[in-house]
């Protein structure tokens, strides 16, 4: 997960929210970065290629802990990202189920700083101005509301141009 539920859980501004809830938009801002940048953040040099059996990873590696993101590929069937759960002397289990299959590549998933800052922006935002999208400006008195224009020039991915400036170092060209 590229910010964990519980440290958003833990500010203000998300204090009451429900965890499943924040965790699926949590989730899809990750895809909707990962998109967006065509960078997958992979740290090759933590990567395993191993079975999984009985829905569990059967290998090890010191840089794998609890609470890891790691994107599994290669595998055909179970290609995705995933949270490690737990990690046993049989193996590494993950948030979701997996299909057994002899040959999976697993590789650790690290954000950089920045980009976790920038997502804990982007969902304050979410849940602060989500519903008030498209207004320019709103009087109360005599009641007045404008729009401005929502084009490619002023938001991306539904967030304003503003708030994914943090994305642009790790933009990768697409090829």
């Amino acid at each position: 997960m590229i910010v964990k539920t519980e440290t958003l859980l833990s500010m203000d501004e998300f204090k009451g929210m429900n965890a499943d809830v924040l965790s699926m938009k949590l989730e899809a801002v990750e895809s909707l970065i990962r998109s967006y940048t065509n960078n997958n953040f992979q740290n090759r040099n933590m990567r395993i290629e191993t079975p999984v059996v009985s829905g569990m990873i059967r290998g090890h590696s010191p840089f794998f802990k609890v609470g890891d993101t790691v994107q599994i590929s290669q595998s055909m069937v179970n290609d995705g990202l995933y949270v490690i759960m737990g990690i046993t002397g049989e193996g590494i289990v993950l948030d979701k189920d997996l299909y057994d299959f002899p040959l999976n590549t697993i590789t650790k998933v690290t954000y950089p700083a920045d980009v976790q800052k920038g997502v804990i922006d982007l969902m304050i935002w979410e849940k602060g101005n989500r519903q008030k999208v498209g207004i320019k400006s709103e009087t109360l008195s005599r009641h007045s509301v404008t729009y401005y224009d929502q084009d490619a020039s002023n938001q991306v991915m539904g967030y304003p141009v503003s708030l994914l400036g943090f994305l642009k170092p790790y933009m990768k060209p697409r090829f």
